[in-house]
């Protein structure tokens, strides 16, 4: 089996995490850079990432998570918030990056840019809020499959209570709502889940060739 099916065969949904394990500096730096890199409609990232280590928070926030241990057990907790509304900003933000990065004049960019705004600023907010969150859950999903290369353990979370979450961490105000979270650490020795093998469809049931 290549190392690709190999991890994704040994990650799974961890259910308890080992309070004692931490996951070190430099691998949480190697996630969040993965993180960085992801891919994303029109490069604009249109989202926000907190990463909370803190005890005490992660203790406020396990009541708004429908009390799930791994918030508290979990080595970090990583919440993925969308940005609920945008304008023109996300656009002349993200091209000012490109010139400075790539050298090229932001005149030059004039035509994508109009091109973009003409996509994106005059959708309608909700709109907008589901955009930006799935755009949030695609990297959310590199994270996660950077974390099991790295031999991490992490557990996808949508049960929680999104207001609550933006009231504790300060996003209230800011246009940012607490889309997913990932509990990320290490698996307890306890976590019968564990030893569970991988329940997916079929090959035949969920692939159409064409």
């Amino acid at each position: 089996m290549s190392n690709i099916l190999e991890h994704r065969t040994w990650r799974y949904a961890t259910k308890k995490f080992d309070a004692t394990k931490k996951v070190s500096d430099e691998d949480l730096e190697t996630l969040l850079e993965a993180t960085r890199l992801s891919a994303s409609s029109y490069g604009l990232q249109p989202y926000h990432v907190l990463v909370i280590s803190d005890q005490k928070v992660k203790e406020q926030l396990k009541p708004a998570s429908w009390n799930q241990s791994q918030i508290t057990d979990a080595s970090h907790v990583i919440v993925f918030a969308n940005a609920t509304e945008f304008g023109e900003e996300l656009v002349d933000d993200f091209l000012a990056n490109v010139s400075e990065t790539r050298n090229i004049p932001e005149e030059g960019l004039k035509g994508y840019s109009d091109f973009m705004k003409s996509k994106l600023i005059d959708l309608p907010t909700e709109t907008k809020s589901n955009w930006t969150a799935r755009q949030a859950y695609i990297a959310f999903g590199n994270l996660m499959q950077a974390a099991a290369e790295l031999k991490i353990d992490t557990c996808p979370m949508e049960g929680f209570e999104s207001d609550k979450y933006n009231e504790i961490l300060g996003l209230e105000g800011k246009n940012l709502n607490a889309a997913v979270v990932l509990a990320v650490g290490y698996r307890s020795e306890e976590d019968e889940t564990q030893h569970l093998p991988k329940v997916r469809k079929s090959k035949e049931e969920l692939f159409t060739l064409i």
